[in-house]
């Protein structure tokens, strides 16, 4: 337990305050953690609940879940379920809270416990085994995905989820090293990268996009972004909020457009003589995008690329 407890208070969220602000929580509502990493957020929401309020958690990484059943396992009010927040929609209707659930948090991207886990082969400023799967029971590991892509696969991923400009360059190099010997670690890959790449960025690894590539690419996060969002949103009650924060643009331009589509509803020919707004609007969006100030990010530097943005379920 007192490991937990260390990683927990290593872990801050990014935005806490603001997150939770968002959520504007009632004491008898029912609350959803898509994303319960170490359970800051969920503490948070519990302490504001009372004894008829619930919050229904879910997690890909069975060190969460092990986690959350310690510490909030004898909390009747809490439950929390180990998969994507994907499943949300089907699990709400099989509990029998659908159009009941008065606030939905998704705090994407990679938890600091994990990338502080050389085990978990997030990071590439630790060495350890290239695996990066959220949940190690599920998928390919990193290290078999590269042994065995396409090299013109491999620089898609990382141009489409990393963004890399040296793409190509950079699987070609890959496919060279893996001719020669496997890439089973995170330092090896990392080096590799660095390699490759003719420039650096300053205050930027080389492999910094590349990590993130694979990463997002193997554990299918924005798939399952685009899918959860609309699953949630059904199972919303009216007043809802649904909160996003965000660490990748790919991520923010999707919540973004998903939130702005659901708040215009079927847009008609300017031609048709209708009134009013479309009847299928299923979303208001609530204030501004919200980013960490200086002090936040001075204190945790893994907040600069957070955005946060809230919707209300009309």
């Amino acid at each position: 337990m007192a490991n937990a407890m260390q990683e927990e208070t290593q872990h801050k969220p990014v935005l806490f305050s603001e997150a939770i602000a968002a959520l504007n929580i009632t004491a008898d509502g029912i609350y959803v953690d898509g994303t319960f990493g170490r359970g800051g957020h969920a503490a948070a929401i519990l302490d504001r609940l009372g004894p008829e309020g619930r919050l229904i958690a879910t997690d890909k990484d069975p060190d969460a879940i092990a986690y959350a059943r310690e510490r909030f396992g004898c909390d009747r009010r809490f439950q929390i379920e180990r998969g994507s927040f994907v499943m949300l929609g089907d699990m709400a209707r099989q509990i029998g809270v659908a159009g009941k659930i008065d606030g939905v948090l998704l705090d994407l991207g990679v938890s600091s416990p994990q990338l502080d886990d050389a085990s978990r082969g997030f990071s590439f400023l630790r060495d350890g085994p290239l695996d990066m799967r959220m949940d190690p029971d599920t998928g390919i590991s990193a290290a078999d995905w590269l042994a065995q892509a396409d090299e013109w696969d491999m620089a898609q991923v990382f141009w489409r989820y990393g963004e890399e400009r040296y793409s190509r360059r950079i699987a070609k190099s890959i496919c060279a090293r893996r001719e020669q010997q496997a890439i089973t670690t995170t330092a090896e890959l990392a080096e590799l990268v660095a390699s490759a790449v003719p420039g650096k960025e300053r205050k930027k690894h080389p492999a910094t996009r590349v990590f993130q590539a694979i990463r997002i690419f193997i554990n299918r996060e924005l798939e399952d972004l685009g899918e959860a969002l609309n699953g949630i949103v059904d199972v919303m009650r009216t007043g809802g909020r649904l909160v996003v924060i965000s660490f990748h643009s790919l991520e923010d331009r999707m919540v973004k457009r998903f939130m702005r589509d659901q708040a215009k509803g079927t847009e008609l020919p300017p031609d048709l003589p209708v009134t009013g707004s479309p009847a299928d609007r299923r979303l208001r969006v609530i204030g501004k995008p919200v980013f960490p100030g200086d002090q936040e990010i001075q204190a945790n530097p893994r907040a600069r690329s957070a955005v946060m943005r809230v919707a209300e379920r009309l």
